[in-house]
């Protein structure tokens, strides 16, 4: 198949494979929760009644005080006591093999296409690191919020684009599920279109 250039009369030859693919929204959804679990630190750590300090005498009799029965001053239930169910570190990884993962983007890539969420250019050069020039440019285009993906990273676009709070940069090496769905459309080079074909096909 072939998709338009942006502001060109020329076209760029596609994979059917990647860019034909169906949209299989379970599977994009299985892929984006795991890949979003997998970024939680999963640190976080909470002590039980047996961890916390001190707490080791019985703090009075078991009977004939008229208090309630206590047999640790470190009881849940005390001030200065332990977490009931305390929380633990834990690995919130999922497992998604690569076939999955890779079918994932090809859905997601297709389907952007399919709604005309994808803009696909020759090249988008930036002279120097210009924010303002940048936004011009994006204005121009009549895009807000825009995902930007090129075949290697640009370190003047990046520089430009990083105080512009809804417009993200990477190559195709960084790309991945959560980022191409964030943003409302999706720039892509053409050499960058020909490397993800390579990577997802």
């Amino acid at each position: 198949m072939d998709i338009q250039l942006h502001n060109s009369t020329n076209t760029l030859s596609v994979s059917d494979a990647v860019f034909g693919a169906e949209y299989n929204e379970p599977l994009i959804h299985q892929v984006v929760t795991a890949y979003m679990a997998a970024g939680r630190a999963g640190t976080k750590a909470q002590l039980a009644k047996g961890e916390v300090s001190g707490g080791g005498k019985k703090p009075w009799k078991q009977k004939g005080t008229g208090r309630a029965r206590a047999g640790s001053i470190r009881s849940p239930i005390w001030r200065g006591g332990g977490k009931t169910f305390a929380a633990v570190p834990r690995d919130h990884s999922q497992k998604v093999n690569r076939k999955m993962y890779r079918g994932a983007l090809r859905s997601i890539v297709a389907e952007l296409a399919r709604q005309n969420h994808l803009i696909v250019v020759d090249t988008f050069p930036v002279e120097a690191a210009k924010t303002k020039a940048l936004a011009a440019r994006l204005a121009e285009l009549g895009v807000q919020d825009l995902l930007i993906v090129t075949g290697e990273l640009d370190k003047n676009l990046f520089l430009s684009a990083r105080n512009l709070p809804h417009v993200a940069v990477c190559d195709v090496e960084a790309l991945n599920p959560v980022a191409l769905l964030r943003h409302e459309k999706v720039l892509i080079t053409a050499d960058a279109v020909k490397k993800l074909e390579a990577w997802l096909q």
